[in-house]
């Protein structure tokens, strides 16, 4: 049922009030280098507020990753220097990650390896194990890496043969969705079935695992990530794609569906409802797309939109719609179920935004009022090669210890960096590959950034040449 004036009006009062967003990351504002800024949070003794954060990042001598003083990091995995236990290297293109408590204290993550076409391109694809291969072409997929007491590491495949592995989402069930950005059928970049899919991935059972099938009821298209409402059982699943802009869509399950360790393969291809986001202001006018928003604390009414062909034989699902129909957003990507709704991350924050200068949004969906807020704000950052700003925000987590942690794909410095509770911005690390050196690539982002299940411990990836990273420290809460 669309959402009336009168409705929207009063969930947006709500929301504005803060009532929306209680829970651990609250209110946000905006970032350094954005339209505007709000102040809160700790204060000293004199009443003024408190720098957020654990101060200014040390430079690595080792050259790899800076951090403030008190952490520390790990190398986990570290393509063409860690092996699987079959023996090959570990795959490239390090992207989306979860984290899972394993048996007898260790973790298991599940590592998105972000290949895209045919295999036969790449240094180092994701090996084609037995029994797990979706199409013997492809060069992406997945690897399970299990960190032990004492430090011992094993990796081994959980799928592979699928196609730009990006980004993903952990499910309350403890698996791992991986989601291909790329949409090509069979036939075309050498492929030999279609792409464009969700896959489940089970860190804790190598046999569920073999014979990867899509879950075609979440579409076909350029997926980025993807959450499950713990309690309505919908998903939610963002579209990183332009030309038009992708959009944010809700699968919503057929009746009787419950969801749990390997359901969702059993699904029918037509199986529940997609539909794709509408928003409107509290005047009742449509928005045509997020990056209309300015102010942090916006609040859009969102009606769902029956996706027409979800397998987009000949139509990309995107551009089944007509114009006025559904809202875009420009570059959609990570996403984290938490609070009771989805945070999600729309990496540019106008639709002029020219050329590769990211600024970047996180919205948050409020299932219950069926609302859209603004919570996090990136201005256009105007010396990317310099230390103090941030842009193009790409994957996100919640912090166990407030706010949230999000990795970098901008231009220039690549960080990982924090947001308060009352909305201000800190630096976790800089990744000091791409300064000054002609032995790594020069631009290389941060991806697949969480937590491990106890809270201790901050993994993070470095995309190129594909580094997995443990980030210890005294972590606190605030921070």
């Amino acid at each position: 049922m669309p959402l009336s004036r009168r409705d929207f009006t009063a969930r947006t009062v709500l929301a504005g009030a803060g009532v929306a967003l209680t829970g651990t990351v609250g209110a946000l504002a905006t970032a350094p280098g954005a339209l505007a800024a709000e102040d809160g949070g700790r204060r000293d003794e004199h009443g003024r507020p408190c720098e957020p954060g654990y101060g200014p990042l040390v430079p690595d001598p080792a050259g790899l990753l800076a951090l403030p003083a008190g952490f520390s990091y790990r190398v986990i995995t570290r393509t063409g220097v860690t092996t699987l236990e079959s023996g090959e290297s570990t795959p490239s293109h390090h992207d989306g990650t979860a984290a899972f408590a394993g048996h007898r204290g260790t973790t298991l993550l599940v590592n998105n390896h972000e290949l895209k076409g045919h295999r036969d391109g790449w240094a180092h694809p994701v090996p084609l194990a037995e029994g797990h291969v979706y199409d013997p072409a492809a060069a992406g997929g997945c690897t399970v890496v299990e960190v032990r007491r004492g430090g011992e590491v094993a990796e081994w495949v959980g799928i592979a043969g699928t196609s730009t592995n990006c980004a993903g989402g952990a499910t309350p069930w403890d698996t791992w969705l991986t989601c291909e950005e790329n949409s090509d059928l069979a036939g075309r970049n050498g492929m030999t079935k279609d792409h464009g899919y969700v896959f489940e991935v089970d860190p804790h059972d190598r046999r569920a695992n073999r014979d990867p099938r899509p879950v075609k009821a979440f579409g076909r298209y350029d997926h980025e990530a993807v959450v499950i409402d713990p309690r309505q059982g919908h998903a939610y699943l963002t579209e990183d794609a332009s030309g038009p802009n992708g959009l944010f869509y809700r699968w919503t399950p057929p009746r009787g569906f419950r969801h749990g360790r390997g359901r969702l393969r059993t699904l029918a291809a037509d199986a529940g409802v997609l539909q794709a986001a509408k928003c409107i202001d509290s005047s009742g006018r449509f928005v045509d797309d997020l990056s209309r928003a300015t102010r942090t604390g916006t609040v859009y009414g969102v009606d769902w939109v029956d996706v027409p062909d979800r397998d987009a034989r000949t139509v990309p699902v995107r551009r089944q719609f007509a114009d006025g129909a559904v809202t875009r957003g420009r570059k959609l990507e990570g996403m984290w179920w938490a609070d009771g709704g989805a945070y999600f991350v729309c990496s540019y924050a106008r639709a002029e935004s020219p050329g590769t200068a990211h600024d970047g949004q996180v919205w948050f969906y409020d299932p219950k009022r069926r609302t859209v807020r603004l919570t996090v704000l990136l201005g256009v950052n105007a010396d990317p090669d310099a230390e103090g700003g941030y842009d193009g925000p790409d994957n996100i987590t919640v912090s166990p210890y407030g706010g949230l942690v999000v990795a970098e794909d901008g231009s220039g410095l690549q960080h990982l960096f924090g947001a308060t509770d009352s909305g201000r911005t800190y630096p976790l690390a800089r990744n000091q590959l791409n300064i000054g050196t002609t032995q790594e690539p020069e631009y290389s982002e941060f991806t697949g950034v969480c937590f491990s299940p106890d809270g201790r411990t901050l993994f993070a990836n470095i995309q190129q040449p594909g580094i997995m990273l443990a980030v210890t420290g005294p972590w606190r809460r605030g921070h």
